[in-house]
């Protein structure tokens, strides 16, 4: 056999190998699945006519019929201890939720009890939700994710939210637990909440978080909780370092096409947005 069959013989076997190598890599390789399976998460329910921040029961059914199926949803305690769907007690938010006419002057900026928040409705036409209604819609729509965003950061305050959540979803159907994803602002709500339940899925979400980047990539390797966190702080070593931990990444909030492609290309995975629907992020090149 002469040199140049030799060469040529050593590249078709070379060649033979790598596509091996490659089926089987492929094969080892599983599509995400269940939470993990979306990128996009509505912010406060998604955004509904124009409107964000109204964790409105009708937001969530016009997002989902786009093709959203993970939802942020803002759970605060009322004033007789209930959880309801409220992004904070300002009178800003009752400004921005059109409510400065329906309820009155004494009542701006302030907790509200439940019979209250229940029954001042958004922007005139928007239904208020509390943690029944909440998991209506779960139980509905039962390829639906929440993600929780409780604010709150003292440990009795935890308790006492996650507790009420976990026993109305344990009351319906337990399994509506696993589709729960809860967020947490620092090492130590993770201890706190695991004392009420242990989520399967957990973000550490880092816009109240003290913490350096290498606390956080440490974290990550302790207890395997993904990352949301502001675009700001979403830089391309930090993102890599996250991912090469076993970390989803997730940025907060995102409604622009040219920044989620920009991000998408740094290796971020998923997006709170107000406006883009899970459908039309598979139109935006350079999202995988």
């Amino acid at each position: 056999m002469d040199k140049k069959k030799i060469v040529a013989t050593v590249i078709v076997i070379g060649a033979l190998i790598m596509l091996l190598v490659i089926a089987f890599s492929n094969e080892d390789e599983q599509p995400a699945s269940g939470f993990e399976a979306h990128k996009v998460i509505a912010h406060a329910m998604g955004g509904i006519n124009g409107h964000t921040y109204t964790n409105a029961f009708e937001a969530f059914v016009a997002n989902y019929a786009q093709g959203t199926r993970v939802f942020e949803v803002d759970l605060l305690l009322s004033a007789d201890d209930q959880l309801v769907g409220r992004h904070e007690w300002s009178g800003n938010m009752s400004k921005l939720l059109g409510q400065l006419d329906v309820l009155p002057a004494n009542k701006q900026g302030v907790v509200l009890d439940f019979k209250e928040f229940m029954d001042s409705p958004i922007l005139n036409i928007y239904s208020p939700i509390d943690v029944e209604k909440l998991l209506d819609l779960m139980q509905h729509y039962p390829d639906a994710y929440i993600v929780t965003d409780t604010k709150e950061i003292k440990p009795e305050l935890i308790n006492k939210q996650f507790t009420l959540l976990v026993k109305a979803a344990q009351r319906r159907d337990p399994a509506i637990l696993d589709r729960i994803v809860p967020q947490i602002y620092n090492q130590s709500m993770l201890d706190e909440i695991n004392k009420v339940y242990s989520f399967p899925e957990v973000l550490y979400t880092l816009y109240q978080s003290k913490d350096t980047d290498e606390q956080v990539i440490e974290f990550v390797n302790k207890t395997g909780v993904d990352i949301t966190m502001p675009v700001g702080r979403a830089t391309k070593s930090f993102v890599k370092k996250l991912k090469k931990a076993g970390a989803r990444v997730y940025v907060h909030t995102v409604n622009e096409e040219a920044e989620i492609r920009e991000l998408a290309r740094m290796g971020v995975d998923g997006f709170y947005t107000d406006f883009v629907p899970e459908e039309d992020l598979i139109n935006i090149s350079g999202v995988r």
